[in-house]
C-alpha cells in the first residue's frame, strides 16, 4: 500500500564530524551499533499473497538512533528545550533523556530551557530562560506536570521566534508538544530555511489522547490509561453500591477515543463506552437511555465512559477555538449527568448518578514505569537525531522500531479509532452495549 506521502528527512547538510559515541560497525560482535541513514522500517508491514514491488519512500522511515558521523560539533552546540500545549504524564522524562544525552553522550555545555512553551520566545512576555543540565534535570522524572512550563498558542509568531532564536544563538530546538505544536514547529524550520541558517527543529510528539498518525503510541497514554482505570474502578465501586448505581466517567480524547476504550477494555467493568468516532442517540428506542434502562432492570447498577470530544451534537456548542487552534467542547459528561437524571426522575424510577472527571489528575501524573522507559529512549533517539543534523522530523516508534517521522507527514492527519477495526470490536465485546444506539433515520 502506497502511504502517499513522501517519509524523507531533511538534512541540514553532510554528516562530517565522527560522533563522540563509539559504537561497532560490524554484525555479530556483541557491540551495539551506528545506525546508518539507510536503515529502514517499513511502514505497511500488512501483505497478502502476490503482492510484490519495490518499496518507495511512501514505504519506508528512517531508523533513528546513533550516527557514526554528526553534523554539529558538540562544543559548538547550544540546545534550546521548550513544551508546549497541555500537560501529559513523561514530559519532564523527556526533557531529562534529552539533557542527559546531550550532555554525558555528545559533550553539549550549553543548554536552555525555554519557558511556557512558544510564548517563552516572546519579546513582550519578558519570561527568562533556564539553563538546564544533568544536576538541574536529575530528579524532574519523579513528578508529573513540566519543569519548564508551558502554554498554549504563540507559535503563530514565526518571524518573533526565528528571531529570539537567532539572538539565542541556538542552533538545535527541540519542541515538546502535540499537533499544534509541531505544525509550529515546522513553520519555525520553514523560516529557519529561508534565513538560511543551520538550526535543527526537532520533535517530541506529545499527545495523551495517541492520536498521532504512523506511530504505535504517544508517550503518557500508557500513563493516562492507567490513571483513568482507577477512575472507572471507583465508579464502579459506587454504582454497585447503589440502588439503580449508575457511575458515569468523563475521560480524555477531543477527536479520538482511543483512552476510553483501552480503558475499558482494561477495567472490564463499564457497560457503556461512547466514543466521538462512533455516532450514538440519547433518546428514543435504541438510544443510551433505554439501553441504561434496561441494564439497571436486569442488574441494578451500570457505568457509563465517555470521551470529552463524544456527542458534540448533541451540546451545539460554537465557541470557536482555544489558543491551540483546537475546537471548544461542550462538557459532554455534565450534559450526560442531567439527562440521566432527568430520564429516570420523569420514569419515577430510583436511580442514584455518581460523576467523576479525573482529567485534570490524569494529565498532571507521574509516568509509569513503561511510559518513562519510552520517554528515556524518545528522549535519546531525538539528541542522536539532532546532532546528525536532521530537522524538520519527530521521533516516533513504528513496528516496534524508533524512527524518524517528517513533520509534514505526522501532522497531515490524525489517528482514530475504526468504527469496523478490530479495537472497536473488541470494546463492544467488553461492555456487552449493542454493537450500534442510533435510531432509524
Amino acid at each position: 500500500m502506497d502511504s502517499g506521502l513522501d517519509f524523507s528527512v531533511p538534512s541540514l547538510g553532510k554528516c562530517s564530524i565522527p560522533s563522540p559515541i563509539v559504537l561497532s560497525t560490524k554484525a555479530s560482535d556483541s557491540l551495539a551499533n551506528y545506525v546508518g541513514d539507510d536503515d529502514f522500517v517499513r511502514f505497511d508491514i500488512n501483505a497478502r499473497e502476490g503482492d510484490q514491488g519495490s518499496l518507495g519512500r511512501s514505504q519506508l522511515f528512517e531508523k533513528a538512533g546513533p550516527r557514526q558521523h554528526i553534523f554539529f560539533a558538540p562544543s559548538h552546540v547550544h540546545a534550546g528545550i521548550v513544551t508546549c500545549g497541555g500537560l501529559c504524564p513523561g514530559i519532564n522524562d523527556v526533557i531529562r533523556a534529552i539533557v542527559r544525552c546531550l550532555w554525558f553522550r555528545y559533550g553539549v555545555r550549553r543548554i536552555t530551557g525555554i519557558r511556557y512553551g512558544y510564548r517563552g520566545f516572546l519579546p513582550e512576555a519578558n519570561i527568562g530562560v533556564r539553563p538546564l543540565d544533568p544536576e538541574a534535570v536529575d530528579e524532574i522524572h519523579k513528578v508529573g506536570g513540566t519543569f519548564l512550563g508551558s502554554s498554549r498558542g504563540g507559535g503563530d509568531r514565526v518571524p518573533d521566534i526565528v528571531d529570539a532564536i537567532e539572538r539565542l544563538n541556538l542552533n538545535v530546538l527541540f519542541t515538546i508538544g502535540g499537533d499544534g505544536t509541531q505544525k509550529g514547529s515546522l513553520a519555525i524550520a520553514e523560516e529557519i530555511e529561508r534565513r538560511d541558517l543551520k538550526i535543527a527543529v526537532v520533535g517530541i510528539p506529545k499527545t495523551i489522547d495517541n492520536d498521532l498518525s504512523f506511530v504505535d503510541r504517544t508517550f503518557g497514554f500508557e500513563t493516562a490509561v492507567a490513571r483513568a482505570a482507577e477512575a472507572v474502578t471507583a465508579a464502579h465501586v459506587e454504582a454497585h453500591s447503589a440502588m439503580n448505581g449508575v457511575g458515569l466517567v468523563k475521560l480524555m480524547g477531543r477527536e479520538s477515543g482511543f483512552i476510553a476504550v483501552h480503558t475499558v477494555l482494561a477495567v472490564h467493568e463499564a457497560n457503556f463506552v461512547l466514543i466521538p468516532e462512533v455516532p450514538f442517540d440519547i433518546d428514543g428506542p435504541n438510544g443510551l437511555l433505554r439501553h441504561l434502562e434496561d441494564r439497571l432492570t436486569r442488574r441494578s447498577h451500570a457505568v457509563v465512559v465517555v470521551a470529552e470530544g463524544a456527542g458534540q451534537d448533541f451540546l451545539k456548542v460554537d465557541g470557536g477555538t482555544d489558543a491551540s487552534g483546537n475546537p471548544k467542547l461542550g462538557d459532554v459528561g455534565v450534559y450526560l449527568r442531567d439527562r440521566i437524571v432527568d430520564y429516570f426522575k420523569k420514569k419515577g424510577m430510583e436511580a442514584t448518578v455518581k460523576y467523576i472527571d479525573p482529567s485534570y489528575m490524569v494529565r498532571s501524573s507521574p509516568a509509569d514505569p513503561t511510559d518513562s522507559a519510552y520517554c528515556e529512549r524518545l528522549g535519546n533517539n531525538a539528541a542522536h537525531a539532532a546532532m546528525a543534523g536532521k530537522t524538520k522530523v519527530l521521533i516516533g516508534m513504528v513496528h516496534g522500531q524508533y524512527v524518524h517521522i517528517p513533520v509534514k507527514a505526522a501532522v497531515s492527519k490524525r489517528n482514530y479509532v475504526d468504527p469496523e477495526g478490530a479495537l472497536w470490536r473488541d470494546a463492544v465485546d467488553a461492555t456487552q452495549q449493542p454493537a450500534a444506539m442510533v435510531n432509524p433515520r
